[in-house]
C-alpha cells in the first residue's frame, strides 16, 4: 500500500480501524478515516498514526492521516467527504466501504423506520460511496473499490435474527459483482469481503457480557485470516467482481 491514497468508511472502530492498521502495516501514508462524527474520527486518526511511529522508525509528520466526518446514508454527505479527501491528497487510489450497523430482531418484531435505516447506511451508503470514488477515479485511470458485505450474505447464522441485516449483504455483495462489469472498461475495480466473526474491540465489548454468545462464535469459526491488503492493493489487480469469504470455516461447518 505504499503511494497509496486510501479512504476507509466506519473507521473509527470496528472492522473499519482494523483496516485502516492493515493499511499502515503495509506501508500506506496517506489514508482518510471517515466516521459518522468528526470527533471520532480525528481521534482514530491520531491514535493510527501515534500507533504505527511506536512500531516503526517513521515520525508523525511522515504521515498524512486524516479524519472525515461522514454519514454514508446521505450522497450529499459522501461528496463532501470525497471532495475533502482530494483537496487532502489529490487523488484516491483504494476505498473500503465498511460502514454498517446490524441490529437484532425477530422478523414479525423488526420496527420498520429500523429496518429502514440499517438499509441507508448497509446499502445505499455502499452504493453512494462506490459511485463518488469510482467518479475520481475513473479520469485518474483506476483503481480499487472494496465493499464490506458479511458472510451473513451466504448463509443464515444462528442465534441472531437478523433477517434485514443478511438480506442488505447480499445485496452488497451482488452490488459489488455489478458495478465490476459495469467499470472494468474504465480501470475501476470492484470487490467485495465477506468476514466473518472478527476480534475488534467493538466485539470484545460485546462479548465481555455474553459469555454464551462468545461460546457460540468460537466453536463455529476453525480459523481466522485477512484479506483487505490483497483486495486493496495492486496484488488483485487481476481480479474484479469477486468475493472474498474470510469466515474461518463458518459457512463450511
Amino acid at each position: 500500500m505504499a503511494n497509496k491514497v486510501a479512504v476507509v468508511t466506519g473507521a473509527a472502530r470496528g472492522l473499519g480501524n482494523e483496516f485502516c492498521r492493515a493499511f499502515i502495516q503495509s506501508g500506506c501514508t496517506s489514508l482518510a478515516v471517515i466516521d459518522l462524527k468528526e470527533a471520532d474520527a480525528k481521534d482514530a486518526a491520531q491514535e493510527l498514526v501515534a500507533e504505527a511511529c511506536l512500531h516503526s522508525n517513521l515520525r508523525p509528520e511522515e504521515f498524512n492521516v486524516i479524519g472525515i466526518e461522514c454519514d454514508v446514508s446521505s450522497e450529499r454527505s459522501v461528496q463532501k467527504a470525497f471532495a475533502e479527501t482530494i483537496d487532502a491528497f489529490g487523488r484516491v487510489d483504494s476505498v473500503v466501504a465498511s460502514a454498517g450497523i446490524v441490529e437484532n430482531y425477530s422478523a414479525f418484531d423488526y420496527p420498520s423506520d429500523r429496518m429502514k435505516r440499517l438499509y441507508d447506511i448497509n446499502v445505499h451508503g455502499a452504493f453512494f460511496t462506490a459511485r463518488e470514488a469510482a467518479r475520481h477515479m475513473i479520469p485518474q485511470g483506476g483503481g480499487s473499490i472494496v465493499l464490506v458485505a458479511s458472510m451473513s450474505a451466504n448463509v443464515r447464522h444462528a442465534p441472531s435474527p437478523q433477517t434485514p441485516y443478511n438480506a442488505s449483504k447480499a445485496a452488497v455483495k451482488h452490488m459489488a459483482a455489478s458495478l465490476a462489469v459495469e467499470w472494468a472498461k474504465k480501470g475501476v475495480r470492484v470487490n467485495s469481503l465477506s468476514p466473518g466473526y472478527m476480534l475488534t474491540k467493538l466485539t470484545k465489548t460485546i462479548l465481555s457480557h455474553d459469555q454464551e454468545l462468545k461460546k457460540t462464535w468460537e466453536s463455529l469459526t476453525p480459523m481466522g485470516r485477512g484479506a483487505i491488503v490483497f483486495l486493496a492493493s495492486d496484488a488483485s489487480r487481476f481480479m474484479t467482481g469477486s468475493e472474498i469469504r474470510v469466515d474461518g470455516g463458518y459457512c463450511m461447518v
